[in-house]
C-alpha cells in the first residue's frame, strides 16, 4: 500500500491516482501515459515530445509516491520541422 496524507491508498487507485496527477499538474498535462502495476513496482508506458518532459514526469511521480520503484517506458517521439509545405486541393 501506499501512504496517502497520514492514511493508505490502496494499490488499485495508485494507478489512476498517477493518471489524475499527470493530467492535472499544469507543468506535465499529459494523458497519453498509462501506469500498469508490475511487481515489485510500477511501470509507465506511452510517449512524449522530449527527454526533457519524460525526466519531469518521472519526476513527479517519484515525488508524489517516493516508496514505490518506478520503471519508465516511456519513449520519445522525434518531432521535426516539415521539409516543405503541404499542398492543400
Amino acid at each position: 500500500m501506499t501512504e496517502q496524507h497520514g492514511g493508505t491508498l490502496p494499490d488499485e487507485y495508485v494507478e489512476a491516482e498517477i493518471q489524475r496527477l499527470l493530467a492535472e499538474d499544469p507543468s506535465v498535462a499529459e494523458q497519453g501515459i498509462t501506469v500498469v502495476r508490475r511487481e515489485p513496482g510500477l511501470v509507465l508506458y506511452g510517449e512524449v515530445e522530449s527527454a526533457h518532459r519524460r525526466e519531469e514526469i518521472l519526476r513527479r511521480v517519484a515525488e508524489r509516491f517516493p516508496d514505490e520503484p518506478i520503471t519508465s517506458d516511456i519513449g520519445v517521439i522525434g518531432t521535426q520541422a516539415p521539409s516543405q509545405a503541404e499542398e492543400l486541393p
